[in-house]
């Protein structure tokens, strides 16, 4: 997974923001991630609360599908890591994909057939 480009730059955001906070909030980092699967917030994991704000992590199977839908080299090295860390169990990954797979044909731009293989791809076992 990527590492953060300054990850005591975002710490010190982290903490201004809760400072400014008057009432209790939540903050999803979504990675880039923009497929929204039910029971997103329970799966997300928790990174800290400072303060009245809690941040996490934005639900690791809706970033693990986001990033496989791009196909990008480093997208499915991140999915890889996701896996290999056992962040993302794959049954749970298909099953989850099977729910959004009848409605994407909403979006023009996502080609199911294409991202049903990347997942295939994906899933395959390694040697």
């Amino acid at each position: 997974m990527r590492g953060l480009a300054d990850a005591d730059r975002l710490r010190r955001f982290l903490r201004e923001l809760a400072r400014e906070a008057e009432a209790d909030a939540a903050v999803y980092l979504t990675g880039g991630a923009t497929a929204v699967l039910l029971g997103w917030r329970e799966r997300s994991l928790p990174i800290e609360r400072v303060g009245r704000v809690s941040f996490y992590h934005y639900d690791p199977y809706s970033q693990a599908l986001a990033k496989i839908e791009r196909g990008h080299a480093k997208d499915l090295a991140d999915v890889a890591q996701l896996l290999d860390r056992g962040l993302v169990e794959p049954p749970r990954l298909r099953e989850l994909f099977e729910t959004i797979e009848p409605r994407l044909h909403r979006y023009p731009a996502v080609d199911p057939r294409s991202f049903r293989k990347r997942l295939d791809d994906v899933l395959r076992p390694r040697t």
